[in-house]
């Protein structure tokens, strides 16, 4: 049945679908970014309050700013925006069509029709997954990149911006100007302080070009930070026969594990959706929350994704049934990461190590390593350096981060154990790659990549260990590196 609101009553009984009535719903949320995780996570909440007859005024508008983002929008206006959602547990699978996205932006040089919607009264929230890397961050300072060239081109041309960050200094620009009142910009990407980081883009590049408008948007405006959870693959062949195996013909279904989590701080200048009612949670305990999720489910996932890589091991689930494997997850996590980490409302780090020991090993959840260990450039200054700073300062072991450190760099040699090569998987793999043969030969290279690893090349604690790992990488193996580690 292909999928779309005429064929909703037609779809097989097993499905769930929206029960309330979509053509009724007006728009209320522009969301940039339309990837697999936010029509798994924030459009699912959403949706749940609709069906419960809530939030019929915060329908979302979805938008892209780059023109790849076009053909994901075709595939989605194809079917009226529509998303099916397959749960995927290893006691069996679920379905059901969330109808919380009503639209669509057109996509256009110059970011027009997207700056003209988010300067709509109605839209009072602007919410994002534009990834890790995505916020125009210096790597040295950790501060606003000014120099990117797509921030210069913003900066000169307000009103014909290239970055999402520039069409909503260009929304808020003509709200204000017409008096239509501030929106809540809203990041859902995995950065700890994302409010406070997506607050630094837009304000820093606001002043760029209008200091007054950069001072109304920090009085007005309002970021709040977030912590989202949901393991999403990405979807392949695979997921399009299962959706078609169910009964349903989507063109982009998303498939997702039987958990979320969504923490968010309550401050939104233009108001909100009850999204607690739906199990979200609103807390002034964000930070907390934050660092839990991303030091231990994502900086887990940079433990073995780079390590699963070189194996040849395709999926993280397949990483967890290697035993040597899930012993470094364990050993690392348990030794090195949790003694930074404190227990927030319903979670003790040691009972979410084990939440996440059962969420990677679900075999029916098919995530590839690849996709995990992508971008290593921004996951691991941003999920493990954290972790080897905060151990460093307080005299607690290190060395298993510099092994998952060591793993990276081999990673980058482009090159698997099996003789197979890795095509590239990070935006600077260019500059990566020659870094990565360097060190073969001297380990410190890699680490005086001060962009990325700031002061830890001066760091012995950590430095020697990671090259000790590296070399025997190179020399022995990665078996034998993980028996020796695990032994050691």
């Amino acid at each position: 049945m292909k999928l779309c609101n005429a064929t909703l009553p037609d779809l097989p009984a097993a499905i769930a679908r929206p029960t309330y009535d979509r053509a009724a719903l007006t728009p209320g949320i522009v969301h940039i970014g339309l990837g697999n995780f936010h029509r798994a996570h924030q459009s699912w909440y959403l949706h749940r309050l609709m069906q419960e007859g809530g939030a019929q005024d915060w329908a979302i508008l979805g938008a892209g700013v780059r023109a790849y983002d076009a053909a994901m929008r075709d595939r989605l206006l194809a079917q009226d925006c529509l998303t099916t959602l397959i749960e995927l547990d290893p006691s069996g699978r679920s379905a059901e069509v969330v109808g919380s996205m009503i639209g669509y932006i057109p996509i256009a040089e110059g970011n027009g029709p997207l700056i003209a919607q988010m300067a709509d009264p109605a839209i009072r929230i602007v919410a994002l997954t534009v990834t890790e890397g995505g916020y125009y961050i210096d790597p040295a300072t950790k501060g606003f990149d000014a120099a990117h060239p797509d921030i210069v081109h913003d900066a000169a041309n307000p009103a014909t911006p290239r970055t999402a960050f520039g069409a909503m200094v260009a929304a808020l620009r003509l709200r204000r100007d017409a008096g239509a009142g501030p929106f809540t910009g809203l990041s859902c990407d995995n950065i700890q302080g994302n409010g406070a980081v997506l607050r630094q883009t837009v304000v820093s590049l606001a002043r760029l070009s209008d200091p007054e408008l950069a001072d109304w948007i920090v009085e007005t405006c309002t970021f709040p930070n977030s912590m989202v959870d949901c393991i999403v693959p990405a979807t392949g062949p695979k997921e399009l026969a299962l959706a078609q195996e169910m009964g349903v013909e989507d063109n982009c279904p998303v498939t997702h594990e039987n958990f979320r989590h969504w923490v968010i701080e309550d401050d939104f200048c233009a108001g909100r959706p009850d999204w607690d009612r739906a199990g979200a949670i609103f807390s002034d305990r964000v930070h907390d929350f934050e660092v839990m999720k991303i030091r231990i489910l994502n900086g887990g996932h940079q433990v073995i994704a780079d390590v699963g890589e070189v194996l040849g091991i395709e999926t993280i689930s397949g990483c967890m049934e290697d035993a040597r494997v899930r012993a470094l997850f364990n050993k690392v996590e348990r030794e090195e990461i949790l003694p930074h980490v404190q227990p927030v409302p319903g979670y003790t780090p040691d009972d979410y190590v084990t939440l996440i020991d059962r969420r990677f090993s679900n075999p029916a959840i098919v995530d590839t390593t690849r996709r995990v260990a992508f971008d290593g450039s921004s996951r691991h200054p941003g999920f493990v350096l954290p972790s080897v700073r905060d151990g460093l300062a307080k005299g607690t072991p290190v060395s298993g981060l510099a092994f998952v450190s060591a793993a990276w760099a081999r990673y980058c040699t482009g090159l698997r154990e099996d003789g197979s090569g890795v095509e590239p998987n990070d935006p600077f793999w260019a500059d990566l790659v020659p870094v990565a043969e360097a060190a073969k030969a001297r380990p410190a290279a890699w680490l005086e990549m001060r962009q990325i690893y700031g002061d830890l090349a001066d760091r012995p604690a950590f430095a020697d260990p990671f090259a000790k790992w590296l070399r025997l990488m190179h020399e022995d193996g990665m078996v034998a590196s993980l028996d020796a580690y695990l032994n050691g």
